[in-house]
């Protein structure tokens, strides 16, 4: 009887073990697959110029402040520094009344504000501390050379390197001068204002570099959206040959913004902008833009597929090296803008892939 209690006990355990989930066995859940964007990539992928340069663009024209203090901009030059960035260049020194640092020359016009941080200074120091190369952006008065007034404009900038010069050239990372004044055209005697302060930056300096990031007058322009009519590859040629053989000798560097044209036709202006750089003794980089001009809100993070797009076509041209407007706010993954963080993840990826790639 016993016996017989036993056995009927030991089977119905045994059928309960059977019929119990494998989890309830002490198997546990089956796992589910991981997947990566690289189970996803497609084959022909682009392959594109590191970036290896930023503007630092604390004052801004069009673009939100952070309101970041040092604890934050440490922060962003670090990420700068692994995704492979070497130098900063700062946008401008001031613009109209704003001014990035209490400079006494341009405080005295009684026009500009007083700051209340020394961000050329915060700037150097971050910069000395990552190993990175600074670049100084002049002063854009945002008057004096849209009136005519080119020799006030030079005027204020040649005092402003001087002064500049002899407070922050001490530092090691100091690499550089940026001219600030932007156009695309033969305009208001800026090639004046180019060759000028050009060369004074250079002697100034002991020969330091100097750049400048002028940009196409393409249909994306202001301008043209305002009724102007975009120049074609050709005039664009004519009109910076023109240009180039002005300052040929006060500037280095040749730095385009590529954002004003159609993606289209943006390698036949780069060739071009190549061209003409070598031609005039210059180097040919390329400013990408990491901002989208062809959203209606100005301005998000760019789509990656749009930069990846730039980034090869900068790559095919023949570009030296490439510099982004810009990272803080529209790369970092410290940004305000959640997608610029989320366009870090798949630059940094694709890196990595081109790398293990090769």
């Amino acid at each position: 009887m016993k016996k017989t209690l036993f056995r009927g006990l030991l089977g119905a355990a045994l059928t309960i073990l059977v019929c119990l989930p494998a989890a309830s066995r002490g198997k546990g859940p089956k796992k589910t697959r991981e997947f990566t964007d690289a189970d996803f990539r497609t084959e022909k992928i682009l392959e594109a110029l590191p970036i290896r340069a930023t503007f630092l663009d604390e004052v801004s024209w069009d673009i939100p402040h952070q309101n970041w203090g040092v604890k934050e901009w440490d922060a962003d030059f670090k990420a700068m520094k692994q995704m492979g960035i070497n130098t900063v260049v700062l946008i401008r020194a001031g613009l109209g009344s704003w001014i990035a640092a209490p400079f006494d020359c341009l405080l005295r016009t009684g026009k500009v504000k007083y700051p209340p941080v020394d961000l050329v200074e915060m700037f150097l120091v971050l910069s000395d501390k990552y190993g990175m190369d600074f670049w100084f952006g002049t002063y854009d008065s945002c008057y004096h050379w849209h009136v005519g007034e080119y020799e006030k404009e030079i005027e204020l900038n040649m005092q402003l390197i001087d002064e500049v010069w002899a407070k922050y050239g001490h530092h090691k990372s100091f690499r550089g001068w940026y001219l600030s004044q932007e156009i695309s055209r033969r305009t208001r005697n800026v090639s004046k204002i180019y060759a000028a302060m050009g060369r004074h930056a250079k002697e100034i300096s002991g020969g330091l570099k100097t750049m400048i990031s002028p940009y196409i007058h393409g249909v994306k322009t202001d301008q043209v959206m305002a009724g102007d009519k975009a120049i074609t590859v050709e005039e664009h040629r004519r009109e910076w040959d023109a240009i180039l053989s002005d300052i040929a000798g006060a500037v280095d560097i040749l730095a385009f913004q590529d954002g004003q044209v159609d993606y289209d036709e943006l390698y036949d202006y780069l060739v071009v902008n190549r061209e003409l750089a070598e031609r005039y003794g210059m180097e040919c980089w390329t400013n990408v833009e990491s901002f989208d001009r062809d959203m209606p809100i100005r301005f998000l993070p760019i789509k990656w597929e749009k930069f990846l797009f730039k980034l090869d076509a900068a790559r095919r041209a023949g570009m030296q090296n490439v510099i982004t407007f810009e990272f803080s706010h529209f790369m970092s993954p410290n940004s305000s803008y959640t997608q610029a963080g989320h366009l870090y993840n798949r630059y940094m990826e694709y890196m990595n892939y081109l790398q293990h790639k090769k």
